[in-house]
């Protein structure tokens, strides 16, 4: 009893000190590299209309970005927490989330990296970024706002000490509004450079906020409000004009649930209440320095989309300004919400005109959008084609689960003109890169090509071949608006061949095949599941198989058809061979470009479960669901043979194996014994496992079995098998039992000294090192067969000979459903298994002990779906892709120098080159835009030339890079509300005297006129500036009084001092005009100068890649 158990310690010493694997848990580092697809959970939309990028947020705490040209990227945040916010910080290339824990994130979309965090204390209500800067505002559940700011050099988020409180709104109206209500909206005003704030709060009440002067301008609704209803039944689902009835009504507390502006300057607010009820706010007049204002009740005007008395709540409000019009009375309102509760979910688009004023106000169109899909989100993406008045803002509409729907302005233009009411349109949708979900995804396959075969140069010519063809959703992506992000330089080299092909078969019988060297995909060929007439070849597609060597793609069907495609010269095979098991058909195919069917084996009617190339190619072992197993010569394209798997055995075959006569020579020939021959071994020998855990060996001439009888492993259920030929070995591993003897005397000499009755007997030891360990565990090859709740290893001298016991077994703690083997130069290193519970676990090989566990939660935010692992596929780098709804992704599991997960080889999205473009040509439009009218169109010719393709237009109204300096130092300190508001009108003087070119500028503290004019001219709109005059009553000359005339003009001295002094400003006034004319006489052949080279530059990038540059 004690040799027994010493024995069994010594065994366990044993196994652990010299079989350790190869794989330690430091090789490991999983890590999503490629992330195509939306994901279900999607929630809300941001767009950075620079860079063209879409960003979409989830509510399990992932962010998607996407871009053009197959760039897509994926932020998974710490937190598995929704998230209720997301915006661009346009062009700069962050963007910033909030989550609904609060937690205010920034994510750098150079580096695909969370760049830093701020926890806020309270519930964050409203959130807003002032376009084109680094400032945030945040409202919150206690009525107050803060500014933040991103210092993008120190990646951190700096609070300022300017905020706007309840108390400090409650002090200036004198009232005791807003009782600390929740803030619900926050906007800044089009056209104010980010001074001045539109605040919205729960009970209704709407605060137009002077950021420089620390004042109320405007203060409307509350529980006070007072409105003139646009007629009783204001609906415009019956009329499309609004009737003027004048019956008063009290609103009441009004909570607001929507808001945004309804006109480029800022002068229409739309706001939507929870009872369905749509207010426009007249706030063109709210600009008053004399105090604050409260609108008349004519400049408030009511809509209804619907006459019920129970409507939903206004959920999203979007404006787009009319394209047909310069006037600023007319556009488009997007709405999701107002109608009657229990219709049907739609999203309404209403045309609407109003004249000056708001007295009269027009609905000239409505149309309905039928969703597909309940609603998540809308986004506006602005187009203006290159002028400004012809801004053109298309949609996309975000539906449950993850669908995204864009909407192009000509066609919603077209619905809402229609006389009668039209209730869809159609919507484009979202051009997946690889297909998941229509047609659905059956089966998938990644394959590492091997190095010094031609068949990498072979591939590429294929796909620049085929480059030229369409595939399914060609014209979708033609006209798919978002085109950010840049590929990397690796990705472009057209000298790189294809290392990695990644196989997708489907419902409907098609075959997609794609280059997946770098982390974009790009099609190689695109097949038909009805390019052949032939009774099911559409039916689904249960397996895929591709040999490197000969480049033929066996496609496996449902009805248990086989199709054989050449991709090795797509002009060649213009006749197609039919096989049955008793006859062969050719006959002739038309030739067309793309891969032809070679031929097309039907054998059986049963499904086809598991396929096989020969490792020369020539030959096509074929298994199917009814356990039998068939052999094709792929050169002859004749059957070979056809038997069962195994012998009175009709579970389905799932794994097959090639392997030589060298193979079985060496696993029979154990160093420990002679050489011994096997009679006419065959050629080549089959390894073959069913469902039922039954594994086989047969000769693949004859169709014989070689071993002595299957192994039959009863209790499990086989999941797939593996032949190792080279597996790794320990340089400690032991080749005698001598070694283990020692380490049997090492482990009795650390024990107690035992009674004599308990001594070891040398002839007992040598017993049982005979019986408990075999040699053969210790000599290549293996066969390791997988089970879902255990895994085993075997020798192939002992499979052969009919030894049930394997040589090493491992139980799983969980059921299994997927496994494949991880190498590491080139052998195979580790074991990484799917369990059920949507556990990964990677083992090392040979011992199979964990080495490390994670899951799809923690990496992709996935649960485990039944049949998930049908669509799961790897190649021979630890790299895995795996599919789930419409999402599909990549993942690299091992660590270290690896191409495919490099970060220089990721897209960028991104384009640095881009964004200094278009922040050269916005400062050098806003200094040029009092001479020129070209501003506008400047940055969509730049963007264009650098896309190299169709016009990239951007909103140059709302991402103009202002100069938010003036911003910064107010934000420094906190709101007072003594800041100089306005210049008083007895200090307004005009005098040419005082106009000073290329001379110092005065000193803050001065009070000289100069100030007193740029004062001014701050207050003055573009139109009064540029025509240096307008109606502003504040710059008309007025009449001075005798005194101001002596205090400016009397000097001291005589006439003839007086007259030479005079003289002399004559003299110097003189040179200031001269100055001045020459001045705007160089400005004018600058801006023309500048208009010409524009021209240019836009041609010229419409010839060249922005990479050329």
């Amino acid at each position: 009893m004690f040799a027994k158990r010493l024995l069994q310690k010594a065994v366990h010493h044993f196994h652990h000190n010299l079989q350790n694997g190869s794989l330690k848990s430091s090789d490991l580092d999983p890590a999503i590299v490629i992330h195509y697809g939306i994901p279900s959970t999607a929630s809300v939309l941001a767009f950075d209309p620079v860079q063209r990028l879409l960003g979409i947020g989830t509510l399990d705490g992932r962010l998607k970005v996407i871009g053009g040209d197959n760039i897509e990227g994926i932020f998974i945040s710490p937190k598995q927490v929704p998230y209720k916010h997301l915006e661009f910080l346009q062009n700069l290339g962050f963007l910033v989330s909030v989550s609904n824990d609060n937690d205010i994130q920034v994510w750098s979309l150079e580096s695909r990296s969370l760049v830093c965090s701020l926890q806020w204390e309270s519930n964050i209500t409203a959130f807003s970024v002032i376009s084109g800067s680094h400032f945030i505002y945040v409202g919150d559940e206690h009525g107050l706002v803060s500014v933040l700011k991103f210092e993008a050099e120190e990646g951190e988020i700096s609070r300022s000490p300017y905020e706007v409180s309840a108390k400090s709104i409650r002090e200036s109206t004198g009232s005791s509004y807003p009782n600390d209500q929740p803030i619900v909206g926050i906007l800044s005003q089009p056209s104010s450079n980010g001074n001045r704030l539109l605040i919205a709060f729960g009970d209704g009440l709407l605060i137009l906020w002077c950021i420089s002067e620390a004042r109320i301008l405007f203060l409307g609704g509350g529980k006070d409000l007072q409105l003139k209803d646009e007629g009783s039944n204001s609906s415009t689902d019956m009329d499309p004009k609004l009737p003027a009835d004048t019956a008063e009504q009290q609103m009441g507390d009004k909570e607001i649930s929507a808001l945004c502006w309804a006109s480029s300057s800022g002068s229409i607010l739309a706001v939507g209440y929870i009872d369905g009820n749509i207010l426009f706010w007249n706030l063109s007049s709210a600009a008053s320095p004399k105090g604050q204002q409260t609108l008349p009740s004519k400049n408030v005007v009511k809509l209804q989309l619907s006459s019920a008395e129970r409507r939903l709540p206004v959920i999203v409000l979007n404006w787009s300004n009319s394209h047909k019009s310069r006037a600023d009375g007319s556009g488009q309102l997007f709405v999701y919400g107002g109608d009657e509760i229990g219709s049907e979910e739609v999203l309404t688009v209403l045309a609407l005109e109003w004249s000056s004023g708001m007295e009269t106000v027009k609905c000239v169109g409505r149309a309905d959008l039928t969703l597909n899909g309940s609603f998540a989100d809308m986004i506006l993406l602005p187009n203006p084609g290159g002028m400004g008045f012809k801004s053109k803002d298309d949609l996309f509409v975000l539906t449950n689960p993850g669908q995204l729907h864009f909407y192009d302005n000509d066609s919603l233009s077209a619905l809402i003109s229609q006389q009668k009411m039209v209730s869809s349109v159609s919507a484009l949708e979202f051009p997946v890169v690889i297909p998941t979900v229509d047609p659905s995804m059956t089966v998938a396959k990644q394959i590492r090509l091997p190095t010094g075969l031609n068949s990498s140069k072979l591939l590429s010519e294929v796909a620049a071949i085929m480059k030229t063809g369409s595939v399914p959703d060609s014209a979708a992506r033609s006209k798919w608006p978002i085109t950010g992000g840049v590929s990397s330089q690796l990705s472009r080299d057209k000298n790189t061949g294809v290392e990695r092909v990644y196989l997708a078969g489907y419902s409907d019988g098609s075959v997609w095949m794609c280059d997946a060297t770098h982390p974009i995909l790009s099609y190689i060929c695109y097949i038909e599941g009805e390019g052949i007439k032939v009774a099911g070849s559409s039916a689904p597609v249960t397996k895929l198989e591709f040999c490197s060597v000969t480049l033929q793609l066996a496609v496996g069907n449902e009805c248990g058809l086989v199709r054989i495609y050449y991709l090795k010269s797509l002009s060649e095979g213009t006749k197609f061979h039919f096989v049955t098991e008793t006859k062969c058909e050719a006959h002739d195919l038309p030739q067309g470009k793309g891969p032809q069917v070679r031929a097309a084996f039907s054998l059986l009617s049963s499904p086809v479960q598991a396929l096989s190339f020969a490792n020369s190619g020539t030959k096509l072992a074929i298994g199917f669901s009814g356990g039998h197993v068939a052999v094709c010569d792929m050169t002859s394209l004749a059957v070979l043979l056809l038997v069962d798997g195994v012998p009175s055995s009709s579970s389905p075959i799932i794994s097959i194996a090639w392997k030589d006569q060298s193979f079985v020579h060496t696993a029979m020939n154990s160093p420990k014994q002679p050489n011994t021959t096997m009679g006419n071994s065959p050629e080549e020998t089959i390894y073959v496992l069913s469902q039922d855990g039954k594994v086989n060996v047969i000769d693949s001439v004859t169709g014989k079995m070689i071993c002595n009888r299957p192994l039959h492993l009863k209790e499990s259920t086989a999941i797939s098998m593996y032949v190792i030929e080279d597996s790794p070995s320990s340089p400690e591993v032991p080749n005698d039992k001598q070694q283990l003897e020692d380490s049997l005397k090492d482990t009795a000499n650390t024990n107690e000294p035992a009674p004599d009755s308990s001594r070891v007997n040398p002839a007992e030891v040598e017993l049982s090192l005979t019986e408990t360990i075999c040699p053969d565990f210790l000599m290549d090859p293996v066969v390791l067969v997988c089970c879902e709740n255990s895994l085993r290893l075997f020798s192939v001298k002992s499979l052969i000979q009919g030894n049930k016991k394997p040589t090493h077994k491992v139980k799983l703690s969980k059921p299994c459903c997927w496994t494949t083997t991880l190498k590491k130069d080139d052998k195979i290193c580790g074991l990484l298994l799917l369990l059920h519970t949507g556990t990964f676990e990677i083992r090392s090989f040979p011992n199979l002990e964990l080495v490390h566990e994670s899951s799809l939660l923690s990496i992709l935010r996935w649960n485990y779906k039944v049949n998930m692992e049908k669509t799961m596929c790897s190649d021979d780098d630890g790299n895995i892709a795996l599919a789930n709804g419409s999402e599909l992704t990549f993942i690299s599991l091992l660590d270290g120098e690896n191409e495919f997960r490099s970060r220089e080889n990721l897209p960028c999205l991104h384009d640095k080159v881009l964004a200094a473009a278009a922040d050269a040509a916005f400062k050098f439009s806003s200094n040029q835009k009092k001479k020129q009218g070209i501003a506008p169109g400047i940055l969509g010719g730049i963007v264009k030339g650098f896309k190299g393709g169709k016009p990239t237009q951007t909103d140059s109204t709302a991402l103009s890079t202002h100069n938010f300096a003036h911003l910064e130092s107010l934000f420094l300190k906190p709101p007072s509300s003594d800041s100089p508001t306005s210049v008083p009108d007895n200090e307004v003087e005009l005098n040419i005297d005082d106009i000073e070119i290329d001379e110092p500028l005065v000193t803050e503290g001065s009070t000289s006129s100069i100030d007193v004019i740029s004062t001014q001219k701050d207050k003055l709109t573009d139109r009064d500036k540029l025509l240096q005059g307008g109606t502003n009553d504040d710059i008309k000359p007025r009449m001075r009084t005798p005194e101001e005339i002596r205090a400016t003009y009397r000097k001291t001295g005589d006439a003839a001092s007086a007259a030479s002094q005079a003289r002399n400003k004559l003299m110097e006034r003189q040179e200031k005009l001269e100055r001045i004319s020459q001045r705007t006489a160089e400005l004018q052949s600058g801006a023309e100068n500048f208009a010409s080279l524009a021209n240019e530059l836009v041609k010229t990038m419409e010839r060249r890649k922005w990479w050329q540059i």
